[in-house]
C-alpha cells in the first residue's frame, strides 16, 4: 500500500473510531492526565475489569487508573499545569481521585502502594495534591519537589524543594528543603528527621527530567502545561500566512500525517481515546485542530482550550466518507494504528534520523538543537547523529525495548509488545 493510501486509511480509521467513541468527558468534574514517559516494562489497569496490560506513551490517565513498573521499568505522569510524578522500578501507584472542586480547582489524590516516586508539584492556581504512602499523607497546595519510598518496614520522605507537611498515626511533621523524614512502621510510624538527603541512583534521572521540562516548556503560552516541553523539544511554531501561528513537529516530510501511528484505547465512561505514538503526541491531539497546509504539510493550530478531546480534530485535504465498522464482539482492549502505541526509546550510540520519523526514536533531550538537525534531514532525507546519554541512563541499563547500535529513527523500535501489534492495512482489534 502506498504512503498516500496509508495516510488516507489512517484518517478513515480515525473518523471511524470517532463514531465509536463516547463523549470525551463523561463527568464535568472528571480530569484526564498524561502518561508522558514509559521506559522498560510498565503496566496499566484502566479500571476496565480486565486487569493490567502493557502501557505505552500518551495513554490517558483517569480516576481509578493504576500503574506499576516491573523489572527496570520507569514511568512519568504529567498533570495539566506541567507538574510531574515519576515512578522508579518496582513501584505501584493508584490515582484514586482526579477531579475538580466546586471552585474549579484541581484535586489529585495519589496512593503510592509500594516502591519509590518523585513528585515535582508546581503548585499553580491553588490546586490541591495529596500523596498517601504507608500510613502517612502528604497534602500540598504549594510548590514542592520531593522523593518518597515505602516498604512494609519503613518509609522515607526526602524534600528537594519547598516544605512538605506529613500527617500520620504519630501526628504531623513538617519536612523542609534538604531534609529527610523516616517513618518506622513497626513503631506506630514514629518519625525521625535528618538534616540531609542521601542520594539514590535514580535522583539524577529525576533531576534531569525536571530540567528538561523547565527548559523546553519555558516559552509555553497555552493554558496547559502537560506536553508543552515535548512540543518545545520536538517541534517549533511558525507564523503561516493566512493561518496564523501553527506548530509542526520536526522531520515530517511529504506523505507524513499525524494519525499514522498510535492506538485507540478503551476507557469506561469515555469510550475510545487516541494515544499518539509520537513523543510529543499529547496536546495537539487533545486541543486545537490539525490542518493540511499546502506547501507545509500537516500542522497543528492551537486553540479550543475549553474542550478536552478524546478524538482529535482535523481538517484534511480531501473529504472523507466513512462507513461505520461492525461492532466487534468480546471485550475490546486496543485498536492499533500503524505501528501502534510506543514506549520511550533507549539511547544508542548512533542514530539515523529520516524524513517522516517526526521525532519517533529520538530519546528526550538526547540530541541538542533538533532544529538544525531538521534542516539537514529536510535537505538530504536523512542525517546521522550521536545522541547523548538518556536521563539517568547507565552503560549497563537495558529497557527490553528499542534497538541496539545503529538505530533508525522512525523504525519499529520502541513499540510496546503484547499490548498492540503492527496493524496490517491500518488497524488491529485485540479482544
Amino acid at each position: 500500500m502506498s504512503k498516500a493510501s496509508l495516510s488516507r486509511f489512517s484518517l478513515v480509521l480515525l473518523a471511524v473510531c470517532a463514531l465509536l467513541a463516547l463523549p470525551a468527558v463523561a463527568d464535568s468534574q472528571a480530569r484526564i492526565v498524561r502518561l508522558s514517559d514509559v521506559q522498560g516494562t510498565v503496566q496499566i489497569d484502566k479500571n476496565t475489569g480486565l486487569g493490567f496490560e502493557n502501557a505505552f506513551l500518551n495513554l490517558p490517565i483517569t480516576q481509578g487508573t493504576e500503574l506499576k513498573t516491573l523489572g527496570n521499568g520507569r514511568a512519568e505522569v504529567e498533570f495539566e499545569d506541567g507538574s510531574t510524578l515519576r515512578l522508579a522500578p518496582h513501584s505501584n501507584v493508584q490515582f484514586s481521585t482526579l477531579g475538580l472542586s466546586d471552585a474549579g480547582k484541581h484535586l489529585s489524590v495519589i496512593n503510592l502502594v509500594e516502591g519509590m516516586a518523585y513528585v515535582d508539584w508546581l503548585g499553580k492556581s491553588g490546586d490541591e495534591f495529596s500523596l498517601n504512602f504507608s500510613r502517612e499523607k502528604i497534602s500540598l497546595d504549594h510548590a514542592a519537589h520531593f522523593r518518597v519510598d515505602t516498604s512494609t518496614e519503613v518509609a522515607n520522605l526526602a524534600v528537594f524543594k519547598g516544605d512538605v507537611e506529613v500527617e500520620g498515626p504519630a501526628g504531623k511533621i513538617m519536612v523542609s528543603k534538604n531534609k529527610t523524614a523516616t517513618f518506622d512502621a513497626a513503631n506506630d510510624d514514629k518519625s525521625t528527621l535528618a538534616n540531609n538527603i542521601e542520594e539514590t541512583p535514580l535522583d539524577s534521572w529525576d533531576k534531569e527530567a525536571v530540567a528538561y521540562h523547565d527548559q523546553y516548556a519555558k516559552n509555553n503560552s497555552s493554558p496547559y502545561g502537560y506536553g508543552a516541553a515535548d512540543m518545545g523539544y520536538y517541534g517549533a511554531y511558525s507564523n503561516v500566512p493566512g493561518y496564523g501561528m501553527m506548530w509542526q513537529p520536526y522531520f515530517t516530510g511529504v506523505g507524513w500525517d499525524p494519525f499514522m501511528d498510535g492506538a485507540w484505547s478503551w476507557y469506561p465512561g469515555y469510550g475510545y481515546m487516541f494515544a499518539s505514538a509520537y513523543p510529543w503526541g499529547w496536546m495537539p491531539y487533545q486541543y486545537g485542530n490539525w490542518m493540511f497546509v499546502p506547501g507545509f504539510g500537516w500542522m497543528w493550530q492551537p486553540g479550543g482550550w475549553g474542550n478536552w478531546l478524546g478524538v482529535p480534530r482535523y481538517t484534511g485535504p480531501t473529504t472523507i466518507h466513512v462507513h461505520p465498522l461492525v461492532a466487534p464482539t468480546g471485550t475490546v482492549k486496543t485498536v492499533a494504528v500503524g505501528r501502534g502505541g510506543a514506549v520511550s526509546p533507549v539511547a544508542s550510540s548512533h542514530l539515523l534520523v529520516r524524513t517522516g520519523s517526526a521525532g519517533m526514536g529520538i530519546p528526550r533531550g538526547s540530541v541538542s538543537n533538533l532544529r538544525h538537525l531538521n534542516s539537514q534531514v529536510a535537505k538530504n532525507g536523512f542525517a546521522p547523529v550521536h545522541p547523548g546519554p538518556q536521563f539517568g541512563a547507565t552503560s549497563g541499563r537495558s529497557s527490553g525495548f528499542g534497538a541496539p547500535h545503529g538505530t533508525t529513527a522512525g523504525s519499529s523500535m520502541g513499540h510496546a509488545p503484547g499490548s498492540v501489534g503492527h496493524a496490517t492495512g491500518g488497524g488491529t482489534v485485540h479482544h
